[in-house]
């Protein structure tokens, strides 16, 4: 796995799903009424998913310069933990700008890392109380931060893969295929809708046949970029056929009505689809 990723703290989703599940637990565990998860940038640490139960301290996507957050202590403590009774009177702590903002006393924070042991960020709770944790609430946070690298894992992953899920492929000038294959989920969605305009803008396509005979539907709903996608390059004036529908795409009632709605030409396969456009495929 490659460990230079070039994400940003909206590319983590399923890293703020599993942690927005799991932060109710550990302020519960800890008795604290916040927990968040922090990234590390070259400049700045900001707050990727956060849990506020009674008051909120911390929301997400709060942003401070590296060198005033606790989380620089964190990272550069050679304990990788950072545990305070009260940040407003620790020599330290006092003096960063961010005291000042949050005004929180009780701060326990351990350094978040990816599976290659790359520095993510910061797993830290925070309360307005003066707060004392023990050797086992600290190994307890670094619990939870270890399962959070495994979904950081996922994340990555995720995303590398994502630029090989948009499969373009040009058949003759003005005409090009897209097969869509397994699971869309929001990040895929936006990433099919930018590329393909892109393309077909920059190709001058007149024709686009779209194989969704690999789509994978989850939780029996429909992925509505498709349907977008195909109104979308209507209004550019590109034709879309529509090619490898499924009897389980056939039979869910929404995507019918959806795809019937765009007007969308529909025929079984890519030959189908050439044979429409004017193309045939002769054996040599």
């Amino acid at each position: 796995m490659v460990s230079n990723y070039n994400l940003d703290s909206s590319n983590f989703e399923s890293l703020r799903t599993v942690s927005r599940k799991m932060f109710e637990a550990i302020t519960k565990q800890l008795d604290v009424n916040t927990a968040y998860v922090t990234k590390k940038s070259k400049t700045e640490m900001t707050v990727v998913s956060s849990y506020n139960e009674n008051e909120e301290i911390i929301p997400e996507g709060y942003s401070v310069e590296y060198g005033g957050t606790y989380c620089r202590l964190i990272i550069e403590n050679e304990k990788n933990a950072l545990s305070k009774l009260d940040v407003t009177k620790d020599e330290v702590t006092r003096r960063l700008e961010v005291t000042d903002q949050l005004h929180v006393k009780g701060f326990l924070g351990v350094i978040l890392r990816d599976l290659n042991g790359k520095v993510f960020g910061t797993l830290c709770v925070m309360d307005k109380a003066e707060k004392g944790f023990s050797e086992k609430d600290v190994e307890y946070l670094e619990s939870m931060a270890d399962i959070l690298s495994h979904i950081i894992e996922l994340d990555q992953t995720k995303y590398n893969m994502a630029f090989l899920n948009v499969p373009i492929i040009p058949i003759t000038k003005g005409v090009s295929t897209l097969t869509i294959q397994g699971v869309i989920d929001q990040y895929r969605s936006e990433k099919i809708m930018r590329v393909v305009l892109r393309y077909s803008a920059e190709h001058q396509i007149d024709h686009f046949i779209i194989d969704v005979s690999g789509l994978v539907i989850l939780d029996d709903l429909f992925p509505c970029v498709i349907v977008d996608l195909v109104k979308a390059l209507q209004v550019m004036g590109i034709e879309t056929i529509l090619t490898g529908i499924s009897p389980e795409i056939a039979r869910h009632e929404d995507s019918n009505k959806q795809l019937l709605s765009t007007n969308i030409k529909t025929v079984p396969n890519l030959e189908s689809a050439l044979e429409y456009i004017g193309f045939y495929l002769l054996e040599k």
